[in-house]
This record gives C-alpha cells, structure tokens and sequence, in this order.
C-alpha cells in the first residue's frame, strides 16, 4: 500500500489532485483507493489536507493517514505554517511546490522532488494560484506508479469544461520541469 498524504490551502484543489490521482491509480489497476479527505468550514487559503491510499488490493482502512510514504504539499509556505512533514516514514518522498531551489529546503534524509508549479501552471494558461494539476505531473515525476498518459487523461476528463488542455500542459510542464534529490 502507498500513503499519500496532500496538504494545500482551501481552494487550491488539494482534494481535486488527490481524487484525480485516485481515479488514475484505478484505471492502472490499483483496485484498493482509499481518500479520507479533511475539510469543513475551513475559509479559502486555509490550510487543509486530505489522505489518499492505493493498492493492489482491496484496503479496509479508511482512517486519515499518520505515517505517510508520500507527502504532496502544494503550497512552499505551509512549511512555516504546519508540520507537513509530520509521521513521514524514513527515506519518504515529499513532493513539493516552490520557486526556492531544493537547497533552500531542509528535508534530512528524505527524497525531495520539487518544481515551480506555480509559475508553469501560468505557462500553461491557468489563473494564478491553480496548482493541482501541475503537482499531479510533480508527483508522477517522482513515482513512477501510474503510466502519466493515464493521468493526464483524467486531468483532461476532470477538467472538460475548465480548460483541459491547459490542465494537461500544466501537468506536462512540471513533470519535465521537476527536479528529484535525496535518499
């Protein structure tokens, strides 16, 4: 089983990401998906996170993860905020949204694939502050676990009437773009 645990700001599209990536793992034959998504009456820019785990077989625990393999944090700043990295697992991965080189991040002893999403998402032709596509092509960067042609099509379908092609191109841009350090 893969734990993959997403924190963004309300209305980034943090749990949209994780559903996208939930429905691709899917279709790739990942028939345990599980997302426990965390939100309420959080206000936009409110930090939230949602818990996304997938398997080759069916999973029966639907709690929010404590101990993920994987962190995606779609905004650098939550880092000052809260303890994103909290209950990684040893040598995990955190896939990370930043315009700051990797050196400017302290992650001991973990894998750190990061891009400026935020910036090539507008390359792409999405309005500022839309990253959930572009963190989709970050992570598929890092984990090499769903065949990319399969989530771009779901990006595309979730997006039909949002700009597909801008989502995908989003998504296309930071997997190229993105860099992978560490353990």
């Amino acid at each position: 089983m893969i734990e993959i645990r997403w924190h963004g700001r309300g209305g980034q599209g943090a749990i949209t990401a994780a559903k996208i990536f939930a429905t691709a793992a899917f279709r790739a034959g990942y028939t345990g998906v599980v997302m426990a998504p965390s939100f309420g009456t959080e206000r936009r820019g409110a930090p939230v996170f949602t818990s996304l785990k997938i398997a080759k077989e069916k999973i029966y625990d639907i709690s929010p993860i404590e101990t993920p393999d994987i962190v995606v944090v779609l905004d650098h700043l939550l880092l000052t905020e809260a303890d994103v990295a909290k209950g990684l697992k040893p040598g995990g991965l955190i896939v990370l949204n930043t315009p700051k080189p990797l050196t400017a991040h302290d992650f001991d002893g973990m894998r750190v694939a990061a891009a400026d999403v935020t910036a090539l998402s507008l390359e792409a032709g999405l309005p500022h502050g839309v990253v959930n596509s572009g963190i989709i092509g970050v992570l598929c960067r890092a984990l090499d676990v769903v065949p990319f042609d399969t989530v771009l099509g779901e990006i595309e379908a979730e997006f039909k009437t949002k700009r597909p092609q801008a989502n995908a191109q989003a998504a296309r841009l930071a997997y190229e773009k993105t860099i992978v350090e560490g353990a």
